[in-house]
C-alpha cells in the first residue's frame, strides 16, 4: 500500500514539475536568463564594458517595474578579453551551467563565428553581437539577430565616398589578421575597385602592438592615399597620432563601425582630427535636443560617474530596448517561435541611433542605413547618409 502511494506521489510530483517547465533553457516562471561573452578588459573593452553598464541600467529599470510578463531579466557577463580560448571557456559556462536563453552582444567576429555551432546546438539565441561582420546574419538562421549593414558594406561605401569627394584612389589597410580585419580589407578592396582605384597592400598587426612607425612608413612608400584601419581602439589612436607626427596629412585614414567611438573624437591635441568612418549610427551629441536622449545621457553619467557616455553605452542602451520590445511582444508564452514572430514584427524609430529599426520575415538585420562621419574640432560630424 505504501509503495503504491509513493508511485502515485512520484507521478504527481513529476506532473507538477512539468507544468512549470519550458521547452527552451533559460526561461523559468520568474526569470529570463541572458548571458554576454564580452570583452571587458581587452582591445575592445571601450565598447564592451560600457555596453554592459548601459544594458544593466536599462534592465534594472525594467525589473523594478516587475519585469516582463512577470519575469525579471537576469544578466550574466563573462570577460573574454577578446581572446578566443577564454571566450570558449565562457561559452561552455554560459550555455551549459548558467543555461542562458539569449547570448547578448557577444564581442568579436572570430568569437561569434567560433561559437555559432554550440549556440545553435543548444538553441540559444544570438542577439546583436558586437561585430559588424555580415556573417552574423548571413547565412540566415532563425536564432541569429544582428544590427547594421556590416564591415564589408561599410568599407566599400566609405572608400567609394572618399574617392568621389577627394580623388584619392590608392587604398591600403592596417589590420588585425583575424576575421574582423579580413572583412575590412575585402570591403576596402571592393570599394577601390568600384571607384576605379587600386588596393595596393596591407600590414598585419598583433593586438598588443604599439609601434606603427614602420608600418606607416611602408604604406607611405607604397603610395597609399587612403588607409583603412581594423585595429583595437587604443591602437587606432596610436596610428592616428603617429601619422600626425610623421606629417602624413595627405593620407586619409578611415574606419568602420568598430572605429565609431566617442573616445577617438575626444583625444586631446587634435591628433585624431580628420579621421572618417562609416557606421550604423550617428554621434549622440548631435541629438541632445531630443528629450529622451538627453535624459538618458544625464542618468548614465550620474550612475557611472562619467561626463560623456561612451559609444559602447549607446549600443548597450539601443540593443537592450530592442530586446525588451521583442520580449514584451512575445508575451508570457515565451519560446523561440513566439520570440522570432515578435522580432520580425518590430518596427520603430530608434532615437539613440537616429535610424529606423525594422525586421521582417527571414530578415534578422535591425538597421541597414549607413552614416558617414568625420572628426571635426573634437566631435564627430555627420557628413552624409547612404
Amino acid at each position: 500500500m505504501f509503495s503504491k502511494f509513493l508511485k502515485i506521489l512520484s507521478v504527481v510530483m513529476l506532473f507538477g514539475a512539468g507544468a512549470h517547465a519550458y521547452a527552451e533553457q533559460g526561461i523559468t516562471d520568474t526569470e529570463i536568463i541572458i548571458g554576454s561573452n564580452q570583452d571587458m578588459s581587452g582591445p575592445f573593452a571601450g565598447f564592451g564594458a560600457p555596453g554592459m553598464s548601459a544594458t544593466k541600467q536599462y534592465f534594472d529599470k525594467i525589473n523594478a517595474k516587475g519585469g516582463i510578463h512577470g519575469r525579471t531579466l537576469k544578466l550574466i557577463v563573462e570577460d573574454n578579453g577578446y581572446q578566443l580560448p577564454k571566450a570558449m571557456q565562457n561559452m561552455n559556462k554560459l550555455i551549459n551551467s548558467d543555461k542562458i536563453f539569449i547570448m547578448y552582444m557577444q564581442m568579436g567576429t572570430h568569437i561569434n563565428k567560433a561559437t555559432f555551432d554550440q549556440l545553435e546546438a543548444k538553441k540559444v539565441i544570438n542577439w546583436m553581437p558586437l561585430s559588424g561582420s555580415e556573417t552574423m546574419a548571413n547565412p540566415y538562421s532563425d536564432l541569429r539577430y544582428a544590427g547594421g549593414a556590416g564591415y564589408f558594406t561599410e568599407m566599400k561605401t566609405l572608400v567609394q565616398h572618399v574617392s568621389e569627394t577627394t580623388g584619392k584612389k590608392k587604398v591600403c589597410a592596417m589590420i588585425l589578421p583575424i576575421d574582423f580585419g579580413k572583412e575590412i580589407s575585402a570591403g576596402s578592396k571592393a570599394g577601390a575597385d568600384a571607384a576605379g582605384g587600386e588596393f595596393i597592400t596591407q600590414t598585419a598587426h598583433r593586438p598588443d602592438e604599439e609601434d606603427f612607425v614602420g608600418a606607416l612608413s611602408k604604406l607611405k612608400a607604397a603610395g597609399c592615399e587612403v588607409i583603412s584601419l581594423a585595429l583595437g581602439l587604443k591602437q587606432q589612436i596610436k596610428v592616428l597620432g603617429t601619422a600626425k607626427k610623421m606629417g602624413l596629412n595627405d593620407i586619409q585614414l578611415i574606419g568602420s563601425s568598430a572605429s565609431m567611438h566617442t573616445v577617438l573624437a575626444k583625444v586631446p591635441g587634435g591628433i585624431t582630427e580628420g579621421f572618417m568612418v562609416a557606421a550604423g549610427w550617428s554621434d549622440m551629441l548631435s541629438r541632445m535636443g531630443n528629450k529622451e536622449v538627453a535624459t538618458w545621457f544625464t542618468e548614465y553619467n550620474k550612475e557611472f560617474n562619467t561626463k560623456l557616455p561612451p559609444t559602447g553605452a549607446l549600443l548597450g542602451r539601443v540593443y537592450a530596448e530592442m530586446l525588451v520590445r521583442a520580449l514584451e511582444k512575445a508575451g508570457r508564452d515565451l519560446n523561440h517561435s513566439t520570440f522570432q514572430k515578435a522580432v520580425e514584427s518590430l518596427e520603430y524609430k530608434d532615437v539613440f541611433m537616429d535610424l529606423p529599426v525594422k525586421f521582417g520575415k527571414n530578415d534578422h538585420v535591425s538597421t541597414e542605413g549607413l552614416i558617414i562621419s568625420q572628426i571635426v574640432d573634437g566631435n564627430w560630424k555627420e557628413l552624409t547618409r547612404k
